[in-house]
């Protein structure tokens, strides 16, 4: 089956954490106001889409992961007119938007748990999963993502409920008929207010284990995911909800793998229009440029002709790409432009995070109590628990803290990096007087200059988007070596993700005899100067650090 074109493949996405992107009301946090101020901003950037996180009502245990009122848009974010004014001028910019919906579970302080929570026998108890105890204890010894327990005892009335992340956020019951009917009405609101997209949130954590027994490894949360009913919740989802609009559906799908990933994305199944996948982002924790390649050739494979998948490296739960994957010292510009151009170019839809293409870096501050990450602050807890040494639990947690991510936007080298007048809720990152939009629109070589490269490579060459993909590089640990082919165009896409100069010789396995009398024409690279270093004779390509660079095969 041929894939067909569409316009949310050929999306390149941006994505705004709103509280850590522009403060407009003085009270140190981001806020819708702050997004519209920005659009012409994000506009040039060349996007097409803007994913907003979380903005409904919430008491914000978790950074507006725990929704109190899906109607509503809560204080910290603005209004519901803020709202509108967002779509109408993201709209009017020709930029469409997508929202990001929290499905798998509320706040214990929605109405619906409230009521749920106030008797054994209330018409709402079902909405949300409830259990007996088992000899005192939790019903299982599952875990959650936040605690050692994905139960907790509601004294009231006796019996657990189950929160695959804070206590804060108690799992809906997706056995619920009209529970999801709810939901879908919720969906549909939005929806019809303009929204474009929708980035749904835990969705592998919908279908519960059917049996309520203990797991030899508690740690190993994979037994959260991915049960039965799983994929006729989305199906019906889908029919109730995706086909009546036309809009692009991301599914955040822990756990899945080439063998399953494809099931939630197939076009003939009616499920996703895509997915991210955490291969790389959860499972992968420093760079293994061998581990990526096999990752992103089987993901290739599986996709091929089904379905579309996703490229990003970080987002709002994932340390900053180039200080992660990258090198944030001595070749921070380099190898900022080198990871965009991979994103840009492998197989998939882009998505920026915000300040990634400006380069921002992860942070490391001075305390615990600098730190914001629910995760983390939990974690340090129950680590010091176990008896750790607080110094070194500390740095341990210090690299993946989901707080590297969320530091304030870097807009100029002013007070509070122009990211507002008052003091910012997470501190800034004190490299912001180096790193900047501000400085980066007066660089014609900034990473900020390249991205905007990218995306209009992107928008004029589909080769990008629907070239099918070979990976020529084999088993070299430093050097990513790709070919994309779409209706007569080749691209030859050569990456060398290295401290040190190294090159590479091309096999006759891809190009055979014709390899002597390769042309190529020169696209795009990272570096300034880009000499042509392509040698017939000895077929090979020399690329400087952290280099990136595309060729066009012209014969």
């Amino acid at each position: 089956m041929e894939v067909k074109p569409a316009w949310w493949k050929e999306s390149v996405v941006y994505q705004v954490y709103w509280r850590s992107f522009r403060d407009t009301d003085g009270d140190g946090i981001g806020d819708l106001k702050g997004v519209i101020e920005k659009l012409d901003y994000i506009q040039s950037l060349g996007v097409t889409m803007v994913w907003i996180n979380p903005f409904n009502e919430s008491p914000d245990k978790d950074n507006g992961y725990d929704v109190s009122d899906y109607y509503a848009v809560m204080n910290k974010a603005g209004t519901m007119e803020d709202f509108d004014l967002l779509v109408a001028q993201t709209h009017a910019r020709g930029m469409k938007l997508m929202m990001d919906v929290v499905v798998n579970h509320t706040s214990d302080r929605h109405p619906w748990f409230m009521e749920s929570r106030s008797s054994a026998s209330n018409p709402k108890r079902d909405w949300y999963i409830w259990q007996d105890g088992k000899d005192g204890e939790p019903p299982t010894n599952w875990r959650s993502y936040f605690n050692p327990s994905s139960w907790e005892l509601d004294k009231a009335t006796g019996q657990y409920y189950m929160h695959s992340f804070a206590i804060e956020q108690p799992d809906l019951n997706w056995a619920n008929k009209e529970m999801r009917y709810e939901l879908y009405k919720m969906l549909r609101f939005w929806l019809d207010k303009g929204v474009d997209g929708l980035r749904l949130d835990a969705l592998a954590l919908l279908a519960k284990p059917k049996l309520l027994t203990d797991v030899e490894n508690p740690r190993d949360i994979r037994y959260l995911m991915h049960n039965p009913g799983l994929h006729e919740y989305l199906q019906e989802m889908n029919h109730e909800v995706f086909r009546h609009y036309d809009m692009m559906t991301v599914g955040e799908i822990a756990f899945a793998t080439p063998e399953t990933g494809p099931l939630f994305v197939d076009e003939e199944r009616q499920e996703l229009n895509t997915l991210f996948h955490f291969e790389v982002a959860d499972e992968m924790p420093e760079w293994d440029m061998l581990r990526f390649k096999r990752i992103q050739r089987l993901w290739a494979e599986a996709l091929a002709g089904r379905g579309f998948g996703s490229q990003f490296l970080n987002n709002h739960d994932h340390t900053r790409q180039v200080s992660r994957f990258g090198n944030d010292q001595e070749y921070r510009v380099e190898s900022a432009k080198l990871l965009g151009m991979m994103i840009h170019t492998l197989p998939g839809i882009p998505y920026i995070y915000q300040g990634e293409e400006i380069g921002m870096t992860g942070v490391r501050y001075d305390t615990i109590g600098d730190y914001k990450d629910i995760a983390m602050l939990n974690k340090y807890v129950e680590e010091i628990g176990k008896g750790g040494d607080p110094a070194a639990v500390f740095r341990a947690l210090q690299p993946l803290s989901r707080d590297n991510s969320r530091t304030p936007m870097q807009w100029n080298d002013g007070p509070n990096a122009g990211f507002g007048s008052e003091e910012p809720w997470i501190k800034i990152n004190p490299n912001y007087t180096e790193i900047n939009v501000q400085q980066a629109e007066s660089d014609p070589n900034s990473v900020l200059s390249f991205y905007r490269k990218l995306t209009a490579l992107r928008k004029s060459n589909p080769v990008m988007v629907y070239g099918d993909f070979t990976d020529i590089s084999g088993e070299d640990p430093h050097l990513y070596v790709y070919v994309r082919e779409y209706e007569g165009s080749e691209w030859i896409v050569l990456l060398n993700h290295s401290n040190e100069s190294s090159t590479f010789t091309f096999s006759e396995t891809y190009f055979g005899n014709d390899l002597i009398h390769l042309e190529l024409e020169l696209v795009l690279g990272t570096y300034e100067q880009t000499a042509d270093s392509w040698s017939c004779e000895k077929r090979s390509m020399e690329l400087r650090a952290h280099e990136g660079r595309i060729y066009k095969v012209v014969s």
